[in-house]
């Protein structure tokens, strides 16, 4: 029987694809296709869940979806980031499965990046 073994894409409508390509190339390491490179992820827990339709969690009502990445050292990475400018949110999350952050794209899409814990 076939069955789904993971997250093959994500894709999404961007004002600038090529901008935003190479905003999360530059900033988070994730190449693009239009890179020529397909970015390899580490095995790991990914979460799918649908949210209410009016939810706030994803920040704007017109943000239709957010992006969570799985990330080691948090900290350091947020300091890396708003070195280079990358809007973060002054807002954290400490759960017993891991701590969260949001940072922002330069089309104002919110990111959350978690930093599970004990290998969830």
């Amino acid at each position: 029987m076939g069955k789904v073994t993971g997250l093959g894409g994500l894709f999404f409508r961007s004002k600038d694809s090529k901008a935003q390509a190479q905003w999360y190339e530059e900033h988070l390491g994730i190449n693009s296709a239009t890179s020529g490179y397909i970015w390899m992820q580490e095995a790991g827990p990914t979460v799918f869940s649908p949210f209410k339709q009016d939810t706030d969690y994803f920040g704007s009502a017109e943000q239709q979806f957010m992006i969570n990445f799985r990330v080691e050292g948090l900290d350091e990475l947020l300091a890396d980031l708003a070195a280079k400018g990358v809007r973060i949110d002054e807002n954290r999350m400490d759960e017993p499965y891991g701590r969260f952050a949001w940072i922002y794209d330069p089309e104002g899409n919110k990111i959350e990046l978690w930093e599970p814990v004990n290998g969830n």
